[in-house]
C-alpha cells in the first residue's frame, strides 16, 4: 500500500511517501480502508518529536516507533479482530488510528465509531481528534451550562473551530479570538463577538466585555493572570495545549501554575489531556449527525501532498481543519 512515512523525527522533509505492507491487525483492532484522513497540531507534534516530553511516553526517543503519520481517519471495515464485537466488514467507521495517511490502516475498536449516514467522509476524518478535544474542554472539564458566557481563544485552528460551534450548540454565548485573516470564519462559525489578537490584548478585552463564566485557552501563552481577569469571580478556565514553550515541556509549565494556584482562588483554574474512547467520538456523532457542528474544512490535499498539508502548520498559515484524501468513495 501507498503511505506517509517518517524514519526520523524533523520539519516536512522527514516525510516520504513510500510502498510498504498492510499493517497487520491484533485481536482488538480493525482493519480500515482509509477513505480520508486529517493532520493537526498533534500530528505536527509527532512528526518534529517536539517538545521531547511526548518521546517519553511511548512514541520513541530516537525514532518514531510508529513510521505512518496521522491520528484522524474515516473508511470502510475490510477486516476486524478476534476480540472485536462492535464492527462487521464493510461498516463506514471514523475515529483515531495508528498511522492514518495511508490507503489502510489499523485502530483500536474502542477508538472508532460508526460514521452517520449523512455525515461525509471528509468531515468524519476531519472531527476525531480536534472535536473530542473540544466536547471534552467545555463539557467535561470546563461543565458548561445553557445561558452561560464563553470565550474561545485560538477559535479559528482546529480545536477551536469544534469548540465554537460545539459551545453555541450546547446553549452557551460564544465570543472568540483569533487572527485578523480569519476573522470572518469564527464568526461564521457562530461566534457573537470575534477579537483579534494581534489588535487585541486579552487585557483589553476584560474591559470592553462582560466577565466570562468559562474561557477556553487553546495553545496559547496567555499569562493565567490575564486570563483570569476575563473570568467572573466563580468562573472556569481550561487550557488545553500549549505551543512555543521549551523543546523539552512544551507548553505544560503554564498549565500546572494554573492547576496549582486553582485551590487558593475562587476561580477554578484547570488543564487536560483529551481521552481518545469511542463514547466520546459518539458523542460528537450526535452533534455532527444533528448538522449542529460542521467542520470548518478550510483545505484539502491528495495523499502525495501530505508534505504541503504539513508545511501549512510549520508555517502558521492553516486554519479549521486539513484533510488529507486518500480512495475515491464518489461523494
Amino acid at each position: 500500500m501507498r503511505a506517509v512515512v517518517q524514519h526520523r523525527y524533523g520539519g516536512t522533509d522527514v516525510l516520504e511517501l513510500a510502498e510498504i505492507d498492510r499493517p497487520t491487525i491484533g485481536a482488538d483492532e480493525v482493519l480500515v480502508e482509509v477513505v480520508a484522513a486529517a493532520v493537526d497540531r498533534g500530528t505536527e507534534h509527532l512528526m518534529t518529536g517536539r517538545p521531547w516530553l511526548i518521546r517519553l511516553v511511548g512514541y520513541g526517543f530516537r525514532r518514531p516507533k510508529q513510521p505512518v503519520v496521522g491520528l484522524d481517519v474515516a473508511g470502510i471495515v475490510r477486516a476486524v479482530g478476534d476480540d472485536v464485537t462492535r464492527f462487521e466488514v464493510g461498516d463506514e467507521v471514523f475515529g483515531i488510528a495508528k498511522g492514518s495517511l495511508a490507503e489502510f490502516t489499523a485502530a483500536a475498536e474502542s477508538k472508532l465509531a460508526k460514521k452517520p449516514a449523512g455525515l461525509s467522509f471528509e468531515h468524519a476524518a476531519a472531527s476525531s481528534v480536534s472535536g473530542i478535544a473540544a466536547l471534552q474542554a467545555l463539557t467535561d472539564v470546563g461543565r458548561l451550562e445553557p445561558g452561560q458566557r464563553v470565550l474561545v481563544i485560538g477559535a479559528s485552528g482546529g480545536v477551536g473551530s469544534f469548540a465554537v460551534q460545539l459551545a453555541r450548540a450546547l446553549g452557551g454565548i460564544v465570543d472568540g479570538v483569533a487572527g485578523t485573516d480569519n476573522l470572518e470564519l469564527v464568526a461564521s462559525l457562530g461566534a457573537e463577538r470575534v477579537y483579534d489578537h494581534r489588535t487585541t490584548d486579552i487585557a483589553d478585552i476584560a474591559e470592553q466585555a462582560d466577565p466570562y463564566d468559562l474561557v477556553v485557552d487553546i495553545g496559547g501563552r496567555n499569562p493565567v493572570r490575564k486570563l483570569r481577569r476575563l473570568l467572573t469571580r466563580s468562573g472556569t478556565l481550561v487550557i488545553v495545549g500549549g505551543e512555543d514553550g521549551n523543546r523539552i515541556t512544551g507548553g505544560v509549565g503554564r498549565q500546572i501554575r494554573a492547576t496549582a494556584l486553582s485551590p487558593f482562588v475562587h476561580q477554578r483554574l484547570t488543564m487536560f489531556m483529551s481521552t481518545e474512547a469511542h463514547s466520546f467520538i459518539e458523542r460528537l456523532a450526535e452533534h455532527l449527525e444533528s448538522g449542529a457542528v460542521v467542520p470548518a474544512v478550510s483545505n484539502r490535499f491528495p495523499l502525495d501532498q501530505a508534505r504541503d498539508a504539513m508545511r501549512q502548520f510549520e508555517t502558521g498559515t492553516a486554519r479549521g481543519k486539513t484533510v488529507i484524501r486518500v480512495a475515491d468513495d464518489g461523494e
